[in-house]
């Protein structure tokens, strides 16, 4: 099939294998009230007609997004270190870039940009390894865990983002905080814990290079700090990451799947309506439509949800005033 069929107006129900009723309902002819009427399989098909025109496209602005995001960041050592950008913009420009590190990675997780044997495949690694180096999260390790919650979303066990779990906003910020001094378990810690639990050739190695990031890190820290460089140090990576790490812990773990949610399918993530819109909330409002179609790009996910959300909220799906 023509992959620019799922982009062209429909114009028959027939074209995809619907009744009328359920073809009306995906097209958005249908009105709330209808909508609640169908049966589940009819809400189900219509559902996942909407997601299979957002499916498989390829994430060019997340890709240019890596590239940028990460060059931007190598950049600020040299302006930095010869005084061309003063320290105080560094740190700003630092925490951003570190910030916005992770997203371009989570694309590649799902393979979004490139599946096995596909021609890019190896753009998609490499985005998947590239984004996340500021961050000092191996890949293998992010992708192996991030699975895991898809998984087990919510639940207090098996999930390994269940520890950003807090009763507050003010809350889930300082328990973020808190996972990352000593003798306080859960955060990066709880990713350790989930690749021990799984008990895979894949997840010994990863647990391997985990180990080989953190050296490489505290190593150059280290050697920075030695060789005079130890405000460069803390405020172009140390700061910026722990600002970085909290700021991704909230936004893509606690605000979508905050502690009054439950486990299933429709249950585990809500959409919301942020007060810091859906750029800074690096587009979790719609995180909803990621879990049900971890495929569909994030940069599709607000147009898929708008088009299925009455569908949602049919299916018992959370929406708050979005």
């Amino acid at each position: 099939m023509d992959p620019a069929f799922w982009d062209k107006p429909f114009n028959r129900g027939v074209d995809l294998g619907l009744d009328d009723r359920t073809y009306r309902a995906n097209s958005g002819e249908l009105g709330v009230g209808e909508i609640n009427q169908l049966s589940t399989s009819e809400l189900l098909k219509a559902e996942r007609a909407i997601a299979a025109r957002h499916l498989d496209h390829f994430p060019l602005g997340s890709v240019i997004w890596c590239f940028v995001n990460f060059v931007v960041w190598l950049a600020l050592w040299p302006l930095v270190f010869m005084g061309i950008l003063p320290l105080w913009l560094g740190f700003i420009i630092a925490t951003a870039n570190i910030s916005l590190s992770y997203l371009p990675s989570h694309e590649a997780q799902h393979d979004i940009i490139a599946r096995p044997g596909q021609p890019y495949r190896w753009l998609n690694q490499l985005v998947g390894h590239l984004s996340t180096l500021p961050l000092v999260l191996p890949y293998s390790v992010a992708k192996l865990t991030h699975m895991e919650h898809h998984k087990h979303c919510n639940h207090p066990e098996k999930d390994p983002d269940y520890s950003t779990h807090a009763p507050s906003a003010l809350a889930a910020i300082w328990k973020s905080i808190l996972t990352r001094q000593k003798g306080h378990a859960g955060g990066l810690d709880a990713y350790g814990a989930c690749l021990e639990a799984m008990q895979t050739h894949k997840a010994n190695q990863s647990l391997l290079i985990a180990v080989v990031y953190e050296f490489v890190f505290y190593g150059c820290l280290f050697t920075l700090a030695w060789t005079g460089y130890v405000f460069e140090a803390a405020f172009v990576w140390w700061l910026p990451r722990h600002i970085a790490l909290t700021y991704i812990q909230f936004f893509l773990s606690w605000a979508p799947h905050n502690p009054n949610m439950a486990i299933g399918r429709y249950q585990d993530t809500r959409a919301w309506r942020s007060r810091f819109g859906n750029i800074l909330s690096m587009g979790m409002q719609y995180h909803i439509v990621h879990h049900l179609y971890p495929r569909i790009p994030l940069m599709r996910t607000p147009r898929a949800y708008w088009e299925m959300r009455d569908i949602l909220q049919a299916r018992g799906v959370r929406i708050d005033n979005l």
